[in-house]
């Protein structure tokens, strides 16, 4: 039986990858869950022990006495306010806990980044994206914190050899996953949203106003992003990726896209959330002025650029922006909604602190894209990789875990 070490034990995708693995105690006789708290209550197979990994590879090392595992996962991640401190404090973090940790028995380390390997929060990128389409390294991008992370982890892989150590990275997109505590959650915000919007048209259609029925749920991100493509990462569904491949022989010293493996959109998406919530979507909803709309200017320089000349788009690319029809960052601070969300929460119960601690401008730049995000699953699926998750089956179900934590007021 193997054991391993989950850092970030308490994150969306750390969470899952010890849940997965608690699964097969025949399988993983000891999961060593590392985060600062326990959120909590796990089954015997799984140990946790505090961590901080903003304290000095000294400190990690004494925390972790007695902590040594034949498969690491690293997810955990920290954000700052510009992308050189991005750089500089989530590098820190894994090199000193590679410093701390005892590799006495280590096989594998597998690291979870992002899209934003791609620069997809910079603009446009070229579509599909491939896990060989090149870094963005030139000074026309910002540092990017993955690939400091990803140079640490292959450096010291190769430093290692004679121990045969091997790494394996990740790259999920537009994670759907629910963790205790933790609100910067596509899903926890547009279903906070959904939940608000239905109580104003309550409230609106009790003083005399439209008829609830009459109601419509505006999608709040760009009207251009609403008939795009778009491909999400089920946190369970990447869960038991990470597991596969840190087993699989073939998945060593390789980075892999991590998709549900449908490509969706919000045309599709949102009219299922707005039934869900009890509600349709505005016949008219990109027609009229909403009083809260948003922009921002994105790098000047889009990732599609590096990639212009081989695809004979030279002159044909620009900048891109984010753009909102309802900017959720503003929309959360009105008078009106506040008061909603209050009564809301008083009459089901609901956590009051929930919407407070929602991440709005994580869930605008989500839903502002003026650009397809489109990852290949090629790679994986060529050395073996079989599974799929339908996207919406995957946000029904966060929202049921959303609604038994009593973040959501239950509309099933």
């Amino acid at each position: 039986m193997a054991s391993a070490i989950v850092v970030g034990a308490t994150g969306i995708l750390g969470r899952e990858i010890v849940k997965q693995l608690a699964k097969s105690p025949d399988k993983w006789k000891t999961i060593y869950a590392l985060s600062r708290g326990k959120k909590d209550e796990y089954p015997p197979n799984v140990v946790h022990k505090h961590i901080d990994l903003l304290s000095s590879a000294d400190q990690m090392a004494k925390d972790l006495q007695g902590v040594e595992a034949e498969y690491i996962f690293f997810t955990a991640y920290m954000q700052r306010d510009t992308e050189q401190e991005n750089w500089q404090v989530n590098g820190d973090m894994l090199s000193n806990f590679l410093s701390a940790v005892s590799h006495a028995k280590t096989k594998r380390i597998l690291l979870v980044t992002g899209a934003k390997q791609y620069g997809v929060h910079l603009g446009q990128p070229k579509n599909p994206l491939h896990e060989t389409d090149p870094w963005l390294t030139s000074d026309a991008f910002p540092p990017n914190f993955y690939y400091r992370q990803q140079t640490i982890l292959h450096e010291f892989c190769a430093k290692h050899r004679d121990k045969d150590i091997h790494w394996i990275v990740t790259y999920p997109n537009d994670v759907i996953g629910f963790a205790i505590g933790n609100y910067m959650n596509l899903a926890t915000g547009i279903g906070l949203y959904a939940a608000v919007s239905r109580e104003l048209a309550r409230s609106r259609s009790a003083k005399g106003g439209h008829k609830e029925d009459e109601e419509g749920l505006t999608f709040p991100g760009s009207p251009i992003f609403y008939t795009r493509f778009d491909t999400f990462t089920s946190s369970a569904l990447h869960a038991r990726f990470c597991e596969w491949a840190v087993l699989e022989p073939r998945a060593a010293d390789q980075a892999f896209n991590v998709i549900n493996g449908d490509v969706q959109s919000w045309q599709d998406l949102w009219p299922r959330l707005a039934r869900r919530f009890g509600m349709r979507v505005k016949k008219d909803q990109f027609g009229t002025k909403t009083g809260c709309e948003g922009r921002t200017e994105l790098n000047p320089t889009p990732p599609i650029s590096v990639a212009a000349e081989e695809a004979g788009l030279v002159g044909r690319v620009k900048g891109s922006t984010l753009d909102q029809m309802i900017s959720l960052a503003k929309w959360s601070q009105r008078e009106e909604v506040r008061a909603a969300w209050e009564r809301l929460a008083a009459r089901e119960g609901l956590q009051r602190d929930a919407f407070d601690k929602a991440t709005w401008k994580f869930v605008d730049f989500e839903l502002g894209r003026s650009y397809d995000v489109v990852q290949s699953m090629s790679k994986a699926r060529e050395i073996g990789w079989t599974e799929y998750q339908d996207t919406w089956k995957a946000f029904s179900d966060v929202f049921g875990e959303l609604e038994a934590a009593r973040v959501l007021p239950k509309t099933h």
